[in-house]
C-alpha cells in the first residue's frame, strides 16, 4: 500500500521522506494502514527508504500483531539508529555475498535475522523463496520507494497494488514517483492493471488493483 499525490509522487522532491505528504492523509485512512499491516505476515521496504524515512513498519493506532520487517540492502549496511533496528518486531535484512562481514556481525548483535540472496545485487526472487522456505512468510506487503516497486513488479512479484490519494500536485522533473527503474520501450512493457475496488476512506480516495502479468 503506497501513498501518491495526484500527480503520481512520493514525496515533496529527491531525497525528502514520505512522512512530510503522509501527516495529510485523513485518520481514518492511517488506521486503515496499519490495520492493513496487521493482516500481512511481513512487510518490506527497500535501505534507502529506511535512510530517509527511519520508519517503524509496526501496527500501531489498531489491535494486531507487527508484521515480520523485511529490508533488502546489499552491503548490509543500515545506519545505527534505524527505528528497524530496534527489538520491537521481527526483522529479517537480506543482504549479498559482497556484504561486508563487519556489517552482518553487526546486524545479528542487534538481533536482526540476516538472510544472503544474491550475489552482488539482491535475487528477489529468490528472496521469496527463502522468506516462505525458511520463515513461513506467505503473504507480504511493500511498501517501498520507486527502485523497489520496479524490481518487483520487474520479477513479477506483485499480485495487487493499492494506493491511496492525496489531494496535491508537488511536480518536479525528478520527485520520486510511484515506480522507478528503466524506461520501456515500447507499450508492450507496460504493467497492466485491472482496478476491482475504489472507496473513500475519510477524505481519502483508496483504489484497489490487480496486476495483470503477459
Amino acid at each position: 500500500m503506497s501513498e501518491i499525490t495526484a500527480d503520481g509522487k512520493l514525496t515533496l522532491k529527491k531525497g525528502a521522506s514520505s512522512k512530510i505528504l503522509m501527516k495529510y492523509m485523513d485518520e481514518k485512512t492511517d488506521i486503515l494502514l496499519h490495520k492493513t499491516r496487521a493482516e500481512y505476515d511481513a512487510i518490506m521496504v527497500g535501505s534507502n527508504t529506511i535512510r530517509i524515512d527511519n520508519s517503524f513498519l509496526t501496527v500501531r493506532h489498531v489491535e494486531g500483531k507487527s508484521p515480520v520487517r523485511v529490508i533488502p540492502c546489499s552491503r548490509g549496511d543500515l545506519p545505527a539508529d534505524s527505528n528497524v533496528l530496534l527489538n520491537d518486531a521481527e526483522t529479517i535484512v537480506a543482504v549479498t555475498e559482497s556484504a561486508d562481514p563487519e556489517n552482518i556481525t553487526y546486524l545479528k548483535s542487534r538481533g536482526v535475522e540476516v538472510v544472503v540472496a544474491g550475489g552482488v545485487h539482491v535475487d528477489y526472487t529468490l528472496l521469496m523463496e527463502i522468506l516462505a522456505r525458511d520463515y513461513g512468510i506467505e503473504s507480504l506487503m511493500v511498501e517501498g520507494g520507486p527502485t523497489l516497486n520496479y524490481y518487483m513488479l520487474q520479477n513479477r512479484l506483485v499480485d495487487e497494488i493499492r494506493l491511496i490519494h492525496l489531494p496535491f500536485i508537488v511536480g518536479g522533473f525528478d520527485t520520486p514517483s510511484l515506480v522507478g527503474g528503466m524506461h520501456i520501450e515500447s507499450e508492450d512493457e507496460m504493467f497492466r492493471l485491472e482496478l476491482k475496488r475504489h472507496y473513500l476512506c475519510g477524505t481519502n480516495l483508496v483504489t484497489e488493483y490487480d496486476v495483470l502479468y503477459r
